[in-house]
């Protein structure tokens, strides 16, 4: 019976960017199994590539149920759900007024920008000397930048939102000791700028955000403030600044793949998603969906009320769906990777993500041809936080 099995505690052990071998264990043997996250109720683990997608987008899983729960966490603190804590059709209607901010055509016209960004970035890296840190010198600053331009933030405030984007997805925050702190700094700051825009109305996302909300649009003052904040923040910020540095390093240490992309930089936009489904970006699987029913995985039966925790990564890498999955092709196609989730929950700023990354690998690339690791392997520093895990630390020289 599946209430006997072995509860695992999770997350399981991390290396660099190797995803555990537990995963690939747990997909030939137990697909859905049991684990025990460092906070929360204990849950389900999918790792199959199918059943994962399932989760995220069968209407008999809910995040909505989630809210007031005992959800598995990697921190004490719950932080609030805000826009991944709803089902349709509300969290349909907020999705909405945002993506009017990430269309095709808006992104397209943002790449000439993010292109300066970055080799203004590494003017200043080459300008420091002859070597320096992809972290700190190019991956924290870049996406903050983006989305602060995005919201509106001016240019003086954009350093105290690298500070809040860090705090609220690094271990310091594990135990809750700093999050009321800096979550509630955040919101504040954010519900300034909603109180400004509405004084002087801007078109930026953030202006288009309160135009909504003044209008009726049912969008909350709690909503907006959420989703201008940590919802954008956290997710436009860290996925690319814990990204970048691993895919760096990926190709540092992996120089047959460096040279391929040297050699045909046209392979970049699917260099970009191998990369995206090869590299971990997420500590521990989470956002938990909650079973409003009972729903049959082969032999195991998980019961209405029951959590289930998606794992992205285990997906990425499921024999069934990628053939060699251990191993990096940048000529991969098709690459239906679930690296930004997948189904309502797929993250709304993939598409930006996808853009920095591929400006920034393409100019590091064209600018650097002897680059290599300053400090070589072993003196590459890695974070596994509460959230993204990455280097913290990768020097390099060129």
């Amino acid at each position: 019976m599946s209430t006997r099995r072995t509860v695992r505690a999770y997350p399981f052990d991390m290396h660099e960017i190797s995803v555990s071998e537990t995963y690939h264990q747990l997909q030939r043997d137990e697909p859905m199994s049991r684990v025990q996250l460092p906070f929360g109720e204990p849950a389900w683990l999918a790792t199959k590539y199918a059943d994962v997608k399932l989760v995220m987008t069968d209407q008999r899983f809910s995040r909505e149920l989630a809210q007031g729960l005992d959800q598995p966490r990697m921190r004490r603190q719950q932080m609030g759900d805000g826009i991944m804590g709803m089902d349709p059709p509300d969290h349909s209607r907020l999705r909405r007024l945002v993506s009017k901010a990430f269309t095709a055509r808006r992104l397209e016209a943002m790449r000439a920008g993010v292109r300066n960004l970055v080799n203004e970035l590494l003017e200043g890296m080459v300008a420091d000397g002859d070597a320096a840190d992809v972290v700190e010198d190019l991956a924290r600053p870049l996406p903050v930048t983006v989305i602060c331009d995005l919201l509106g933030v001016p240019q003086e405030d954009h350093k105290i939102f690298r500070e809040w984007t860090q705090a609220l997805v690094s271990d310091a925050t594990a135990k809750g000791d700093v999050l009321d702190v800096y979550g509630d700094q955040l919101d504040n700051y954010v519900a300034g700028l909603v109180a400004q825009r509405r004084e002087e109305p801007t078109d930026d996302l953030l202006g288009a955000l309160v135009y909504a909300r003044d209008a009726g649009d049912k969008l909350t003052e709690n909503e907006l403030i959420s989703i201008a904040g940590a919802g954008l923040l956290t997710g436009g910020v860290e996925t690319v600044s814990s990204a970048l540095p691993s895919f760096v390093f990926t190709l540092l240490t992996q120089p047959e793949l460096l040279a391929q992309l040297r050699a045909d930089p046209d392979l970049m936009p699917t260099a970009v998603e191998e990369l995206l489904r090869y590299v971990p970006i997420n500590t521990a699987a989470m956002f938990a969906r909650y079973a409003r029913e009972d729903v049959r995985f082969g032999d195991v039966v998980v019961r209405a009320g029951d959590p289930v925790l998606p794992a992205l990564h285990a997906a990425n890498r499921d024999p069934e769906v990628f053939a060699n999955p251990d191993a990096v092709d940048l000529t991969r196609s098709p690459n239906p990777h679930v690296a930004f989730g997948h189904g309502p929950h797929h993250c709304i700023g993939a598409q930006l993500a996808r853009l920095e990354l591929q400006e920034a690998l393409k100019a590091i690339l064209a600018r650097f041809p002897e680059l290599r690791l300053a400090d070589g392997r072993d003196g590459v520093k890695w974070e596994y936080g509460v959230i993204v895990r990455g280097p913290s630390l990768l020097r390099i020289t060129w």
